[in-house]
C-alpha cells in the first residue's frame, strides 16, 4: 500500500494513516470491496505498531469507509455517494477557507478576494 508516513510530523501516525487511505478510498485508488492489508501485515510495511494500524482500520470502521469481517480481514466499503460528495465538499471548503485567510493576512479586502474569485471562476 502507498501510503507514506512522517515520523517527524506534529500529525499522529494512525492519523496519517487514516488520511491516506481515506484519500485513496475518495480518489478511486481503492474500490469497494477491495482487501486491505492485515492489520500486522500493514504494521509490517510500514514499520508501524499493530495498535496503530488497528486504531486508523478502526477510525475508518467509525467513519464507513471499511468494513472488517471477522476471520478475513477488512474491506473497502460500498462507498455512500453523498459521503464521497459531502467529503468533497469538506476539502474544497477548508482550501477556499485557507485562501481566504491567506489573502486577509496579505491585506486583501474581502471585496478583493470575491473579485479574485469571480476571475478566476470565469477563466476555468
Amino acid at each position: 500500500m502507498k501510503i507514506i508516513i512522517n515520523n517527524s510530523s506534529m500529525q499522529p501516525i494512525y492519523d496519517q494513516l487514516v488520511s491516506g487511505i481515506k484519500a485513496m478510498i475518495l480518489e478511486g485508488e481503492l474500490k469497494e470491496n477491495t482487501p486491505l492489508p492485515s492489520v500486522r501485515g500493514l504494521a509490517s510495511e510500514l514499520k508501524i505498531s499493530a495498535l496503530t494500524v488497528k486504531k486508523a482500520y478502526d477510525i475508518l470502521e467509525d467513519e464507513g469507509l471499511i468494513v472488517t469481517v471477522h476471520g478475513k480481514g477488512s474491506f473497502v466499503a460500498e462507498i455512500n455517494q453523498g459521503l464521497m460528495q459531502e467529503e468533497r465538499r469538506r476539502k474544497i471548503e477548508k482550501k477556499l477557507a485557507d485562501a481566504v485567510e491567506e489573502g486577509r493576512a496579505a491585506g486583501m479586502s474581502d471585496d478583493e478576494l470575491v473579485e479574485l474569485f469571480n476571475i478566476i471562476m470565469e477563466d476555468t
